[in-house]
């Protein structure tokens, strides 16, 4: 990415901050895979602005750092009073992020559109899905695979119920 993109990404992220602490909410396409299996690159989500103590474990949420959002899950909350911090983590990664403040934190996200199916984004992750992130963990080509099946699977499907005129 050259300075130009590089700059252009950080001022629409900031855009969308700014957004959600106005209006309360926004919606962003998706574009890593570190949520793989429960977002997908391409999905839309719901971010509805939130507090850093109305955020739970298990939930996604959504925060600005050095330019770049984050959309991963929480797995902790800690700090002090004077100053909470929220642990996160993409379903795809080994380590946890650096601890998230107040500040940085945007928002929780709501729900979870994937092609014409809209998913509830606060549910914790099934058997099925924790034994697929595990895979997808070890193996970037696991998870190269995994969305191209993804993908076949949702066109063959939904192509068929889909109306033609």
């Amino acid at each position: 990415m050259n300075h130009s993109e590089t700059e252009s990404t950080a001022l629409g992220c900031e855009l969308a901050g700014e957004v959600v602490s106005t209006f309360g909410e926004v919606c962003l396409r998706v574009s890593g895979a570190s949520m793989v299996p429960s977002i997908h690159p391409g999905d839309l989500i719901s971010v509805h602005r939130a507090n850093l103590s109305d955020i739970s474990a298990g939930e996604i949420a959504l925060y600005l750092r050095e330019g770049r959002l984050f959309a991963h899950r929480v797995v902790a909350r800690g700090g002090n009073p004077e100053s909470p911090y929220l642990i996160l983590r993409g379903d795809r990664h080994r380590h946890n992020d650096p601890p998230v403040s107040p500040s940085e934190l945007l928002g929780r996200v709501q729900w979870i559109e994937r092609g014409h199916r809209r998913l509830e984004a606060g549910a914790r992750l099934g058997m099925w899905q924790r034994m697929i992130a595990m895979l997808l963990r070890s193996s970037n080509r696991a998870t190269y695979l995994y969305l191209r099946v993804e993908a076949r699977r949702r066109k063959f499907f939904t192509g068929r119920a889909e109306c033609r005129v």
